[in-house]
């Protein structure tokens, strides 16, 4: 098997298509799939698979020449489109946010995709990757959501084993807390009385 990894390497950094849809056919799906985790959009993530391979066969002859499989190569590609595409696309909302408001006529199919975007599992997802500084938002995709061994994550990453073992452990830190406001947060609101002037006045409401 490892003899099948160097060789497919060899051949992809020589610019063999056969090879490169080879490793397409075998990854784009993994690829795909932690795109929209850290995206939480359906459409961004489809871009990002595609600037993914994209930028995989432009870097091809980078490809270290050893037997290891290529998943952490390609996932390390994936996870910094990814991540480019959110503040990408935070910043073009920023920009439409400024701009005069406009009549829209409702779109339907739009409004489709939107409830999709908005499934639950997409929102808190989107929740973890915005409390997190981009470095442990990284590790927290490889070897959480992906499933890579420290040792692959590094390698995506190009840091030492260490360094995804630290990042990993702040990441779980911040959740933890994180986890623990939301508790607070929705504990505060269940105890409200709406009767209860004070209550109504933390909550917005006039007396």
């Amino acid at each position: 098997m490892s003899t099948g990894h160097r060789d497919l390497r060899r051949r992809l950094r020589q610019g063999d298509r056969a090879a490169f849809d080879a490793v397409y056919a075998e990854h784009v799906d993994g690829v795909f799939t932690l795109a929209h985790r850290l995206t939480g959009n359906w459409a961004t993530a489809e871009d990002v698979t595609s600037e993914t391979f994209l930028a995989a066969w432009r870097t091809r002859e980078l490809v270290a020449d050893d037997d290891r499989p290529l998943k952490p190569w390609l996932w390390g590609i994936a996870t910094h489109q990814a991540l480019n595409a959110r503040r990408s696309r935070r910043r073009l909302v920023t920009f439409l946010a400024r701009r005069p408001r406009e009549e829209v006529v409702p779109d339907f199919a739009d409004e489709a995709v939107q409830r999709l975007d908005d499934a639950e599992v997409l929102a808190q997802a989107a929740r973890v990757i915005g409390s997190l500084r981009r470095a442990e938002a990284e590790v927290l995709a490889l070897c959480v959501w992906s499933g890579l061994s420290y040792a692959e994550a590094a390698e995506a990453l190009g840091v030492p084993v260490g360094t995804v073992r630290s990042r990993l452990s702040r990441a779980r830190a911040r959740l933890r807390a994180l986890v623990a406001d939301t508790a607070d947060t929705a504990d505060t609101a269940d105890h409200t009385d709406p009767t209860d002037p004070a209550d109504r006045s933390v909550r917005g409401g006039r007396p």
